[in-house]
């Protein structure tokens, strides 16, 4: 089977729709999901060719082929990220800073977030798991856990010059 174009995403359906459904589940990691050729299998043994014809970044729920009530359907897999939690204002500026010379992707998270690792914060800051930022944090007194989330986003490298 070759998958040219995502044909709608689980959350997009119906409660009824969704569990009318009998799904087959292509595990993807960050980095799959942003790669427009590949070739993956499901979690029942279907080979399947993703050749998609627009630029776009797959997403947990996606639907590759739908037909009846048989579904081929994206899950992402869990990262290893470290969530930061700063204390104040200039934590934050300093952690912000540091890790982005270290031009480690980030995305950023609101105060109702909810972590359970991290309780009682005025919003976070995630990045992939690296050693070194790890030992940083660690050395600057930053609240911080290192967790396996699953990521709505995948972290990306924005383009840049210095």
């Amino acid at each position: 089977m070759i998958v040219e174009a995502v044909v709608g995403n689980l959350a997009e359906l119906t409660e009824e729709e969704r569990s009318g459904l009998h799904l087959e589940r292509i595990a993807l990691s960050g980095p799959e999901l942003r790669k427009r050729v590949q070739r993956v299998m499901t979690d029942h043994g279907t080979e399947v060719g993703i050749r998609l014809a627009e630029r776009r970044e797959l997403k947990d729920g996606d639907i590759l082929h739908r037909e009846g009530s048989n579904a081929v359907v994206v899950s992402t897999l869990p990262t290893d990220v470290l969530v930061v939690a700063p204390d104040t204002v200039e934590q934050m500026g300093l952690v912000a800073h540091s890790l982005g010379n270290r031009h480690l992707p980030a995305q950023f998270l609101g105060p109702g977030a909810e972590v359970p690792e991290l309780p009682g914060h005025d919003g976070l800051m995630l990045v992939q798991y690296d050693h070194t930022a790890e030992a940083f944090l660690r050395e600057a007194g930053v609240r911080f856990a290192r967790v396996e989330r699953q990521m709505e986003i995948p972290f990306r490298h924005a383009e840049h010059t210095h």
